[in-house]
């Protein structure tokens, strides 16, 4: 299994159809797949050579596209990098990773002004943007025009596809190691899975660097369908990309589908085109799909559940459980049964399965977990248990295969669709000199599904308020992974008998009128 055979079959299937709508540029799968060539050919000039990695760093494009083919094709790894991330954590994120070569747009320029001097192994930088090559860089489509197409260099099954990062429980991001085979299998679940068909019109406008938008730009093209970028989300920018190029699937993460849902002019655009909208990544309010379902009635919903490490997909709920009567009522709530290739089991601490309707840790089986993290045998070791890769989240299962999640066993955050990990969050606020003690909790928000709050403790005769707190989380960290809110406490943090922080009694306050914690 090799990512690359996919663009080669569409090419010879359906090479003179539309592959790539990106503003004013549309490419058919001949072009698309001369260029994939040819960007390997200016990678293999550039040094690039087997297992090597390959970086980007840029908003939405048929470039990031032709990047995600182009690296394998010349027998690289990509390397996408959260858009979101401050400088010193794009600067981890390279060095850690080893990466050679980046790719950048516009939009992060600045970031790499300040890196200036703090990279360790990126050697050369290449351009997307349309303005004027950078001093120092090469410019995307120079070096294509200038490159002679290779043949694919054929990497394939357990060989090393890509790198994608993810926060440690330490507070030190890992990155997650996704094989061929990963990617390759997880998109036969995904076509199976989210309903996609020959032709079919997908939206790239959650961040490409996502791998929940990963799981289309090679399962779309695995059934010769045509990929719409739009830079960013926005509702508008949506609403007007489903209109004009008659979008019939895509992927919304909560806080999108709500924005693009309750949106005051929805109703002005012609949406009926919408086949099948998938959403996940984090907790989905009721009162927003119920509206979706309003909003786009002829629209199949389906709730897909995973993550990174399994490249992602593990389950998915569909539209024949989206129903607010029947026998089916209710099974929207749930995570959804097991993907096509994936086996799920409920397991207590020692790897045993537990009773239907009994919680425990979520775990999954088959070809599409990652080969491990990268350079971390330990955490690999700790994660992958008996060819089960632990989750961290616990859930139940039904009689009939539905988990239902109703907790995070690890002290993860998903705000926005973002995986934010308490660790990170901790450490930064204890180098306030002033805070003794310091957790961070997830609460409920009605824009992000989840919220990161900040409960600390204050060395006697100190004071800090809350604003000083986040401003001092905002020099050191992304926004999105920084405190909303603040809470101070006199008395000291509940702790377990290993002296570990109870958690769990710190949200109990914020969490006790909610059915369930994360979606």
């Amino acid at each position: 299994m090799y990512l690359t055979q996919a663009l080669k079959r569409t090419m010879q299937l359906e090479g003179r159809n539309t592959a790539t709508i990106c503003g004013d540029r549309v490419r058919s799968w001949n072009e698309c797949g001369e260029r994939v060539a040819k960007m390997a050919g200016a990678l293999r000039k550039m040094g690039i050579t087997d297992g090597e990695r390959v970086a980007v760093l840029a908003l939405n494009s048929d470039r990031y596209f032709e990047y995600f083919y182009a690296v394998p094709w010349a027998g690289g790894v990509f390397v996408p990098i959260n858009i979101r991330l401050a400088a010193p954590e794009v600067a981890f994120w390279l060095n850690d990773s080893g990466t050679e070569i980046l790719f950048i747009d516009d939009n992060f320029l600045h970031i790499l002004e300040a890196l200036d001097g703090q990279l360790e192994t990126v050697r050369e930088v290449v351009y997307m943007g349309d303005g004027p090559v950078p001093n120092g860089m090469h410019g995307y489509e120079d070096i294509l025009a200038a490159a002679d197409a290779v043949p694919d260099a054929l990497r394939g099954g357990d060989d090393l596809a890509g790198l994608f990062y993810t926060g440690g429980t330490t507070g030190r991001s890992k990155g997650v190691m996704l094989s061929h085979t990963n990617f390759v299998c997880n998109s036969y679940n995904v076509i199976g899975g989210m309903r996609f068909r020959p032709g079919i019109h997908w939206l790239h406008a959650a961040p490409m660097f996502h791998i929940a938008d990963g799981l289309a730009v090679f399962g779309v093209t695995m059934v010769t369908g045509v990929h719409i970028f739009i830079p960013a989300f926005t509702p508008e920018d949506s609403l007007e990309a489903i209109q004009a190029h008659k979008i019939s699937h895509g992927l919304f993460v909560p806080t999108m589908m709500n924005a693009l849902v309750n949106h005051p002019d929805i109703e002005k655009y012609d949406l009926s085109s919408l086949e099948s909208v998938a959403y996940g990544a984090s907790p989905m309010p009721e009162a927003v799909i119920r509206r979706a379902m309003e909003v786009i009635p002829d629209c199949g919903f389906i709730h897909a559940y995973g993550q990174t490490e399994c490249a992602p997909l593990s389950t998915h709920c569909g539209p024949e459980y989206h129903v607010f009567e029947g026998p089916n009522a209710g099974r929207y709530k749930s995570a959804g049964r097991a993907a096509l290739g994936v086996e799920i089991m409920i397991c207590d601490e020692d790897g045993n399965e537990v009773p239907r309707g009994e919680v425990g840790e979520v775990c999954v089986r088959g070809p599409n977990i990652m080969l491990g993290y990268w350079n971390r045998p330990d955490l690999t070791a700790e994660a992958i248990r008996d060819g089960w890769m632990r989750s961290g989240d616990g859930a139940y299962m039904d009689e009939d295969g539905f988990i239902y999640i109703v907790d995070r066993m690890k002290d993860m955050i998903i705000s926005g669709g973002e995986n934010i990990y308490s660790a990170e969050v901790e450490d930064v606020l204890h180098r306030i000199p002033a805070v003794v003690e310091a957790a961070a909790i997830g609460i409920p928000d009605e824009k992000w599904g989840e919220a990161v709050h900040a409960i600390v403790r204050l060395r006697d005769g100190e004071t800090v308020d809350e604003a000083a707190i986040i401003a001092h989380c905002h020099e050191q960290i992304a926004g999105f992974k920084c405190p909303k809110s603040v809470s101070f406490r006199d008395e000291p943090m509940p702790l377990s008998g290993a002296g570990k922080i109870l958690k769990t009694e710190l949200r109990k306050p914020y969490w006790e009128d909610k059915q369930k914690q994360v979606n």
